[in-house]
């Protein structure tokens, strides 16, 4: 099979699976690595912490960047190559990865499917907002994007995260791999220029022998969370954004509403 056909089954193939799950997140090999050492995350879609594996494929995203103290790296890359991050570090430091996927869309054929997920996700009265726009109860198309983050220590892991230009974005306030972790880990959640307050942060935890263990916590007035962590823990935070679609992208993909996803991996050393 020709290149251009791998490329495009593998891009069917995934199409399909993100049908079915929710999650997308990056997942280190190693949450810390030696200096020089080399930077490898998964791109997994999935639920509870658990996924498929996707390759990297520069259709599928609009950003796949690396960003230190000192520059900011477009993560290089061949079609399908595994795991989706693969490259040697940058610098000395906290290394903040972040990644946008391209637009997806779903399609709910019941009402129900969608108020589940609206529920899950803690929309609100969704149904009221949906009548008073004379859309229909059933057979509608869900556009979403994904605005994934992942923390990596390089040698001293010093460092902070930071903005790194995403529409949602969750950035941590405490620095998981040289900051006291014992009153827990500090996060803000934006939406634009604005903070997101008191809204609902899904929380994964998973221990060293792949137990998750999912809670709910809520940003206060400055869109801030703090998590309680475990020592060698590895943790997925994940908060999602409904609105209705702009014109423009709503007459592209014929999406009735769309979702942005914010998640955030980092490991409690």
């Amino acid at each position: 099979m020709r290149i251009s056909s791998l490329i495009v089954c593998l891009a069917a193939t995934i199409s399909a699976q993100q049908v079915a799950s929710h999650e997308l997140w990056l997942e280190p090999l190693d949450y810390q690595v030696r200096a020089g050492g080399q930077l490898q995350a998964t791109i997994i879609n999935g639920e509870g912490f658990s996924g498929t594996a996707l390759p990297y494929l520069p259709q599928r995203f609009r950003h796949f960047v690396v960003s230190t103290a000192e520059r900011n790296v477009q993560v290089p890359g061949r079609p399908g190559d595994m795991p989706g991050l693969n490259m040697s570090s940058q610098d000395d430091g906290l290394h903040v990865v972040a990644y946008q996927s391209t637009p997806q869309t779903i399609s709910y054929q019941t009402w129900e499917k969608f108020q589940k997920f609206a529920d899950h996700k803690d929309f609100g009265d969704v149904r009221s907002r949906h009548d008073a726009r004379g859309l229909p109860p059933e057979d509608f198309k869900e556009s979403y994007i994904r605005f994934s983050k992942t923390l990596i220590g390089v040698g001293s892991s010093v460092g902070a995260d930071k903005r790194m230009g995403l529409e949602t974005e969750i950035v941590a306030l405490t620095n998981p791999y040289t900051d006291d972790l014992s009153d827990g880990m500090r996060v803000q959640l934006f939406y634009g220029s604005d903070v997101r307050a008191d809204e609902q942060i899904e929380v994964f935890a998973k221990s060293p022998g792949d137990e998750v263990k999912i809670t709910l916590v809520r940003t206060d007035g400055n869109g801030i969370a703090t998590i309680p962590v475990e020592s060698g823990v590895s943790y997925q935070l994940d908060a999602v954004v409904l609105r209705e679609p702009s014109e423009a992208a709503a007459a592209q993909s014929g999406a009735v509403w769309e979702t942005l996803w914010a998640n955030l991996t980092f490991q409690a050393p």
